[in-house]
């Protein structure tokens, strides 16, 4: 299973990105996260279903503590071969 998903909210500047990629990675995902010049975060995270919906609920949670996650846009993608979860 592969979701991409864009995190709107106070979600820049608070360790979001590295806490993604540690979060991604304690769950055995692939894929990446980014920041985006509007503010929000870009993330792609493929691997077992269950896995990605644990980190899609983490988003909808709210993320690391700093965070403050207003709106969670997500949509399947066709998947693709990734290695280990990082930051772009």
């Amino acid at each position: 299973m592969q979701r991409h998903y864009t995190i709107h909210g106070r979600v820049q500047g608070v360790f979001f990105r590295d806490s993604t990629r540690r979060k991604a990675r304690e769950l055995g995902l692939g894929g990446w996260v980014r920041n985006l010049p509007d503010g929000s975060v870009e993330a792609v995270a493929a691997g077992d279903p269950e896995a990605v919906r644990a980190l899609e609920d983490w988003f909808r949670q709210g993320g690391p503590p700093a965070a403050h996650v207003e709106r969670v846009d997500a949509m399947d993608q066709e998947e693709k071969a990734f290695g280990e979860f990082r930051v772009r």
